[in-house]
Formats: C-alpha cells, sequence, structure tokens
C-alpha cells in the first residue's frame, strides 16, 4: 500500500486562456523539526493510527503571476501549486508510507521539483537520492492518470518523512480550483494557500462542504484577493468499497470561476445561464439548410422517425471523435494543423469534432429530419453529485440529447464513443439536466435503464477430470454498459493488451487459480452489438477427490462477490454504478461412470434491490447449473447494510456449497 497524498482537480475547464506571465517561485520547502515531534508514540485525537501527517500545506497560484488579461491562443501562464507533507511513522505498519505515489491526471499538469527526506528518531537526516518513477494509474475519459512513486529511504517508526513537489497545470486552461482537506491520515495541522486567477469577467466564488473540520473557522479573502485556510485535527478519511463518490464525503473548499454573474436565487441564476447555452447551442447548430441536405444523404422520407434517428445516430458515431483520442504532443497538433469548428457544418464537412460537437450536431440532423430534439446539459455522477442549489454552472459540463419518439423520452449520446442507441453512459443515468429553450430552460432527469439493459451472461461447456481438473469452453457476453464501459476502458489499446484485459477480467471471476486463454477475436468496435469473448479455461482441482467420490463447488464464477461486504460495520450509503444482471449458465460433464450423488437445494432471495437465484441438476453424465445475481438499484441507504451484507453472505454460503458425486463403483457398492 502506497501514501496517495495529493491535491484534487475537478476537470472542467474554461476555454479562454490566461495571461503572459512571470514564473512563480517555490515557497514551500523543508520546515524546521522539533523535539516533541521527534519523541511522538501515538496521537491521542487518532487512536491506533500507524501514521500522521504532522504538517500539509498547499500553495495554489491560479493567476500565474500574469497581468489578469484574456489572451489569444498561444499566450502562457506559469501556474503551479506547491505542496508540501510532514509524515510521523508511528508504528512499524506505518513504514508503509515511505513508499510514496504523487498521482495527477495528465490532462491537468505535470509534477516537478520532488524533493524528500527521512529524518530518524534522533534527529539525523537522510536526504532522499534515489530514482523518481513513473506509474500509470488508470485510463478513462480520454486521459491518463499518472503517478510519481519513490521510496522513501531508512523509513522505521519513529521516524519523520517529508517532501515537496510542484505542480505545473496545462497552458490555456483554468480548473476548477478546490482544497481537499481530508486524507487516508489524520492530519494534526494543515495551511492552504490560493492565489486567484483576477479577471474582471471572471470572477470567483467558492464554498465549503459541510465535512470540513469541527470548530474550523470558514476560509478568509485578504485585501490583495488571496484565499487563505488554517486547519487542525483534520479525521482520516476512510473509503469503503461501493460507496458514492469520496469527493461528496471528504472535506473540501471548492473555487468556482464562471463567467456567470452570480445571484442569491438560484432560479433566477439558472434562468440567466440557461438563456446563455441556449444562445450559444443555437449560434452552433443553426446551418439549417446545410443540416437538410445532410439528412437528406442519411435518411429517406419513407423512414419511420425512429429509423431516422437510428440512421442518423450510427452516422454521426462514425465521425472522428477527438475527445477521445489519445492527448497529442503540441509538435504533434501544430503538425496536424486541425481546423477549429464553430459550427455543424464544420463538424459535418470536415468529418470530426469532441464531444459536445458530435452531440449537438446529432441534435441539428434530428431536427432537420423532421424529429423533436432538445438540447440538454447535465453533470455527470462519477465525481461528484450536482446540486442546482450551488450555482455552479462549471459543473453543468456534458451534453445529450433528449428526443420524442413516440410520445416518450429517448437519450442520445453518440458523443460518447460505443453507447448504444437508446442508452446514455452510466455517469450521465438518473442525473439533473437542464433542457434548454429560449426562456432559460427546465429541469428535467435523465432516465436510469432497468437491470435487463446491461448483462453479463457467462455460458460455459466443461468437462471434470478424475483428477478434479475441471476445463473445457467458456463464454462471456457483456451488453449495454457493459460492453460500453469494457470498449471505452479499451478504446486506444492493441489485440494484445485488450486480450490480457479480458483474461485477467474472468481470472477474477474464479476463485481459484485457473489458466485462461482468449480463443476468439471479440468485435471492441461497434455500439449496438454485445461484447462476446470465448475463452479455454482450465481450473486444476476444481473438485477435491477422495477415491470414489467427489466434492464439486457450485459457484464456479463466484469470484467477484466472495469478498463483497465483509466488515460488519458500514459509514456511507451503499453505490452501484449502474442497474446489472449476471446470469451464467454451465454444464459439466462427468468422468465415466460419475455421477450425482447429493445436489444441493435451489436458492432463491429477492430483496428487489438485489436478488439471487442458483440450482444444479443432474442427467445422462452432466451437471446443469445456473446462477444470477441482479442489481436493481444504485444507492442503498447505510440503515439498509445489515440486510444487504446478510444477503451477500448468503451468496456465499450458495456459492460453497458442494455436489456431492461417486463413480459408479462406490454407487453399486451403496
Amino acid at each position: 500500500m502506497s501514501l496517495r497524498l495529493f491535491s484534487r482537480f475537478g476537470l472542467f475547464a474554461f476555454i479562454f486562456t490566461l495571461a503572459l506571465a512571470v514564473p512563480s517561485r517555490a515557497s514551500v520547502h523543508f520546515q524546521p523539526v522539533s523535539q516533541e515531534e521527534l519523541k511522538m508514540t501515538s496521537e491521542p485525537l487518532a487512536p491506533g493510527a500507524s501514521a500522521i501527517i504532522l504538517y500539509r500545506e498547499v500553495n495554489r497560484d491560479d493567476n500565474g503571476h500574469g497581468h489578469g488579461g484574456i489572451v489569444l491562443m498561444g499566450g502562457t501562464a506559469d501556474r503551479s501549486e506547491e505542496d508540501y507533507f510532514r509524515v510521523k511513522i508511528l508504528t512499524p505498519e506505518g513504514r508503509k508510507y515511505g513508499d510514496v505515489e504523487i498521482p495527477l491526471p495528465s490532462e491537468i499538469g505535470t509534477i516537478t521539483g520532488v524533493n524528500a527526506r527521512t529524518i530518524r528518531p534522533d534527529g539525523s537526516i537522510v536526504n532522499f537520492s534515489g530514482k523518481i518513477f513513473d506509474k500509470t494509474i488508470v485510463k478513462a475519459k480520454g486521459f491518463q492518470y499518472r503517478a510519481k512513486t519513490f521510496s522513501m529511504p531508512n523509513v522505521e517508526a519513529g521516524c519523520i518523512i517529508e517532501y515537496y513537489y510542484t505542480i505545473s497545470f496545462t497552458e490555456g486552461y483554468i480548473f476548477f480550483s478546490q482544497w481537499v482537506l481530508s486524507d487516508e491520515l489524520f492530519t494534526k495541522r494543515a495551511k492552504f494557500t490560493l492565489h486567484p486567477f483576477h479577471n474582471d469577467y471572471v470572477p470567483l466564488n467558492f464554498r465549503w462542504t459541510e465535512h470540513l473540520p469541527t470548530g474550523m473557522t470558514s476560509p478568509k479573502q485578504n485585501n490583495d484577493g488571496t484565499v487563505e485556510l488554517d486547519a487542525m485535527n483534520i479525521a482520516a478519511f476512510h473509503p469503503e468499497d461501493l460507496m458514492p463518490p469520496q469527493n461528496e464525503f471528504k472535506a473540501r473548499v471548492d473555487f468556482i470561476y464562471s463567467l456567470d454573474s452570480f445571484e442569491n436565487d438560484p432560479a433566477i441564476f439558472w434562468k440567466k445561464v440557461g438563456k446563455k447555452r441556449f444562445e450559444q447551442m443555437e449560434s452552433f447548430i443553426n446551418k439549417r439548410g446545410a443540416m437538410q441536405q445532410a439528412a437528406s444523404q442519411i435518411v429517406s422520407a419513407a423512414d419511420s422517425p425512429e429509423v431516422k434517428l437510428r440512421k442518423i445516430y450510427g452516422r454521426v458515431q462514425q465521425l472522428r471523435n477527438t475527445s477521445f483520442e489519445l492527448r497529442k504532443t503540441m509538435q504533434e497538433q501544430k503538425r496536424e494543423n486541425r481546423k477549429d469548428d464553430v459550427n455543424v457544418e464544420d463538424v459535418w464537412k470536415q468529418g470530426y469534432g469532441n464531444q459536445t460537437q458530435l452531440n449537438w450536431l446529432c441534435l441539428a440532423l434530428a431536427r432537420a429530419a423532421g424529429v423533436e430534439a432538445y438540447g440538454v446539459w447535465i453533470s455527470d455522477r462519477s465525481n461528484y453529485f450536482f446540486d442546482p442549489r450551488t450555482m455552479q454552472s462549471g459543473k453543468l459540463d456534458r451534453n445529450v440529447v433528449l428526443v420524442k419518439l413516440d410520445g416518450k423520452d429517448v437519450y442520445l449520446a453518440p458523443g460518447t464513443p460505443f453507447t448504444p442507441f437508446g442508452l446514455l453512459p452510466w455517469e450521465d443515468t438518473s442525473v439533473p439536466g437542464l433542457r434548454l429553450d429560449k426562456d432559460g430552460g427546465s429541469w428535467i432527469q435523465t432516465f436510469h435503464p432497468d437491470t435487463s439493459a446491461s448483462q453479463i451472461i457467462r455460458k460455459a461447456e466443461l468437462k471434470l477430470a478424475q483428477s478434479g481438473e475441471l476445463g473445457g469452453k467458456f463464454t462471456v457476453t457483456f451488453t449495454g454498459l457493459e460492453a460500453l464501459q469494457r470498449r471505452l476502458d479499451e478504446r486506444n489499446q492493441d489485440e494484445t493488451a485488450r486480450k490480457a484485459y479480458l483474461e485477467e477480467e474472468v481470472k477474477q471471476y474464479i476463485p481459484a487459480a485457473s489458466e485462461i486463454t482468449l480463443s476468439n477475436q471479440p468485435d471492441w468496435t461497434s455500439a449496438e452489438a454485445p461484447l462476446a469473448a470465448e475463452f479455454a479455461i482450465k481450473i486444476p482441482g476444481w473438485a477435491s477427490v477422495a477415491g470414489s467420490r467427489a466434492l464439486l463447488p457450485l459457484g464456479i464464477f463466484s469470484g467477484t462477490e466472495k469478498h463483497v461486504f465483509e466488515y460488519s460495520g458500514r459509514t456511507y450509503p451503499i453505490y452501484f454504478d449502474f442497474r446489472s444482471e449476471r446470469a451464467d449458465d454451465v454444464n459439466i460433464e462427468l468422468p465415466s461412470g460419475w455421477q450425482a450423488a447429493a445436489l444441493p437445494k435451489p436458492q432463491n432471495h429477492d430483496l428487489h434491490a438485489v436478488a439471487f437465484a442458483s440450482s444444479a441438476e443432474s442427467g445422462k453424465g452432466e451437471l446443469h447449473l445456473t446462477r444470477k445475481l441482479d442489481i436493481n438499484a444504485t444507492e442503498i441507504d447505510v440503515k439498509y447494510y445489515a440486510a444487504l451484507r446478510n444477503f451477500y453472505q448468503g451468496v456465499k454460503a450458495a456459492d460453497e456449497q458442494q455436489i456431492v458425486l461417486t463413480s459408479g463403483t462406490a454407487a453399486s457398492g451403496n
């Protein structure tokens, strides 16, 4: 386990650049060490902690020491953040925090100037002189999370480790700034400073969550505009499996840069935002003649409205989507010399656009084809829950298309690759959205697909050897959001990486050591077709054989549920990304002369939010096993955790049931 101590940043960005700037200078360095810190052996406010943060400092400069003017693309600003951490290692277990990770999304910026040292209990100092590694953390939504990783020297109980570094932000964007106070370790003291971006047209507002430490004063803004916050005794944040977005429960302060004027009344604020967004959208899509001509190339007058929409949707998805390509270097961008799309006609003629532009192109084509359609701005729920009362227009950062089809609302998002017609990416489902019109728009709620829309279907034709080895052919089929998520994750990978990705996933299904080999080439490019993968599998020793008898566990593909909700206590609600089904259908050919002497009883447990069923049948030298797990809810209140935990313990117990097999000799002897 490694230490993840870093500032988290939202991904919303305004599309204007900063002023030419004078480089900022580092001001956070190693701090003097007190005898009290060296002698510390525990922290009363964090009993049992293996380590704590003694002091943390964050000094963020959003202005880049520039002049605050909006400049043409190509202007620069030395926007940066300096971070400092001092960590006390209290127990031998705490030595793991000597392995440091400093993650940062590659879209946000780069980490430079890492300095680190270890202070031994006797006060002697060992400076870090080792190698710093780059590590990829995740790949998602067009960017990579990477980290600087390194191991501190001479880490032992009683010592202090400290390090500081600088984040240099990507040129040309202002990000949604925030201080995240909560960390996995208890923090004794922290100091935060923000030098905000200064511009008469872009005012700054800030708000803080209800999770700030008890007794802490609110952030203060000085006469020069600098915002400061001193915090003491910040409780450790302990994330739980399957919980809502962690940022919703962390102590944090959000800084909001907005071109929208702030209002006391949210209703007035959103009317103004809605009118402005509507005007911007209409300006972009108002190419009716060009769109009618384009639509005539896609649909025919005899097509039904649904057929028209499906043809338009499919055609838009065929266009190049620049939002989901690998990030290009500045040199590559200059060589490509890509033109900016200023309206839907440009997108159509040039054959490419970003996620937002492609969705608006679909809207324009749908209207040109005579279909009632609306533009909608939404806020995805992957990192935050949107609340209109906070008046943060920047969090309405994704657009979708709402069409009326046979009197029903249908949402479309062709700007997200591999999204099936009529579905939205999971993070865009069941979220509030502002449906745009000339009067300022109205609030709507996107739909939530039921379990049948997103399935993992696993079928296997297996043979059991007398040694207990189980092997054969296994097919897993992903549909709906299950297929979409995997295609997005692997969209920029080659066949070798995709093969390894699927094989690793299947290994997680099986609660035992196994050999897995992908035997087909799944369709990674389609939005509508299921993602189907075929494997040759081998599970040595799956059945425990003793002479003429054998015990065979029922849950062959139960690995992903084996360790769910193991802890008896729970702090946060339970949160599933989307509703889904997992259905297994397994045939097992038994060795010649073997038969089932005892079968587990069928299981059927239904809590409405979750449901499980399994069965085992035998006949003609074969076993037929079925298993089905439905997740029919997204968020479950923590007060139902005990019932949910009992449910999953029942699933585990059902999967661990044994089928008793006997050979013909044993059967005749009885």
